[in-house]
C-alpha cells in the first residue's frame, strides 16, 4: 500500500531537484568563509537548579534546535541531538550540557525527522521514561525506536496534555526524508507549550517563512518566549523554502505575536554556505533596523538557562 505524503501549506514549496542541488554544490566551492567565530559556553551552568526545578519555567539551550524546557514540574527535551558530527562535518561547538548533566526526561519533542533534529543515539541515552510527541506519520518508526515508551502521533493544530501542560503541534513550512524513499512520509512544525499566558512557549522547529506564522499568532496570542531558527539560509535561492533568513525569522517572531526572541539553529553544524557570525550580525542589523527593543532578544550561550519566576527573568 502506498504511504501518505505530505505537503506544505503552500503547494509552491517543494523539495528541491538533483539539479538545483548539484548547482547549489558548484556554487559553494567558489566561496571563502571565515569558520573561526564561536558562540561559546554559558560562563556558569545551572545544573543544580535544573535538577531541583518543580515549579519555575526555565529554557536552556543545549545547542541547534536541542532545548532544555522545564515548566510546571516537566522536564522537556526538543530535536534531542547530541551528535559529534553531522554527516562527514564534525560539531562546532560541544553541547551546553551532557547527556548525563540533564535530569530525567518526562516529555521529548520532535519538529520532523531530519538527521540534524532527529539523532537515534540520543534519543536512546536520555534518562528516564518519557512520553515521545512526535508529527503524524513519524510514529511507527519511533515506537520501534522507543520500545515501551509513550507515543503520540499529531497532525498540525492537534494537541495533547500532560499535568497541567498542553503541548500543540502547529505548522511549519519545510520537508522530511531519511532515505531514498520516504520523503515526506511524515509531517513536520513546531510546538507551543503552553501552561497559561505568563508561561508560552513556541518552539519553530525548521521553517521557510510562511503565513502560517501569522495564524500561529492568532491562535495563541500570549506567547512568551519563541524559540526561533536564523541559520542555514545561504544560498537563499536554495534554502529559502526551508529555512528563513534572519530577517525573515525577525518578522517571523513578529507575526506570532511573541514577547521575547531566543535564537536557535545555528553555531552548532555548518549546513549551509552561511556562518553563525553572519547570521547573528544580521538579526542584530535587522532588530536594530525595526527599532526593537534590545531587551526582547536573547542570545544565549550554549548551556545557557534562563529562568523565568513570577517576578520576572533572572
Amino acid at each position: 500500500m502506498a504511504r501518505k505524503r505530505y505537503s506544505n501549506l503552500d503547494p509552491s514549496a517543494t523539495v528541491k531537484t538533483f539539479k538545483e542541488v548539484r548547482r547549489w554544490q558548484k556554487e559553494r566551492k567558489g566561496k571563502v568563509k571565515d569558520l573561526s567565530y564561536r558562540i561559546g559556553q554559558a560562563e556558569h551552568k545551572q545544573q543544580a537548579l535544573l535538577s531541583s526545578n518543580q515549579s519555575e519555567l526555565t529554557i536552556t539551550w543545549i545547542g541547534h534546535s536541542t532545548f532544555l524546557v522545564q515548566i510546571a514540574g516537566l522536564t522537556i527535551v526538543t530535536d534531542p541531538v547530541w551528535a559529534s558530527r553531522m554527516g562527514f562535518a564534525r560539531r562546532l561547538e560541544e553541547p551546553g550540557l551532557t547527556l548525563d548533566e540533564i535530569p530525567p526526561v518526562d516529555v521529548i519533542l520532535l519538529s520532523h525527522s531530519h538527521y540534524d533534529h532527529l539523532h537515534k543515539g540520543s534519543l536512546r541515552k536520555l534518562k528516564g521514561s518519557p512520553v515521545v510527541l512526535v508529527p503524524e506519520g513519524l510514529g511507527p518508526m519511533m515506537r520501534k525506536l522507543m520500545r515501551g515508551k509513550e507515543v503520540h502521533e499529531l497532525p498540525w493544530w492537534g494537541h495533547v496534555k500532560i499535568g497541567p501542560v498542553e503541548f500543540h503541534f502547529v505548522p511549519a513550512q519545510h520537508w522530511v526524508r531519511r532515505t531514498l524513499t520516504d520523503t515526506n512520509t511524515s509531517l513536520w512544525g513546531g510546538w507551543v507549550i503552553k501552561r497559561s499566558e505568563e508561561d508560552t512557549v513556541y518552539f519553530a522547529g525548521d521553517s521557510g517563512y510562511f503565513a502560517g506564522f501569522s495564524d500561529i499568532g492568532v491562535r495563541f496570542p500570549d506567547i512568551t518566549y519563541a524559540l526561533m531558527p536564523i541559520g542555514a539560509y545561504e544560498p537563499e535561492w536554495f534554502m529559502g523554502a526551508q529555512h528563513v533568513s534572519p530577517e525573515e525569522a525577525v518578522q517571523a517572531f513578529v507575526d506570532v505575536r511573541a514577547k521575547q526572541f531566543i535564537p536557535m539553529h545555528y553555531g552548532a553544524f555548518r549546513l549551509a554556505d552561511d556562518t553563525a557570525k553572519e547570521a547573528l550580525d544580521r538579526l542584530l542589523a535587522e532588530w536594530q533596523q525595526r527599532g526593537m527593543d534590545s531587551n526582547n532578544l536573547k542570545l544565549l550561550k550554549h548551556g545557557e538557562t534562563l529562568w523565568h519566576t513570577a517576578n520576572g527573568q533572572k
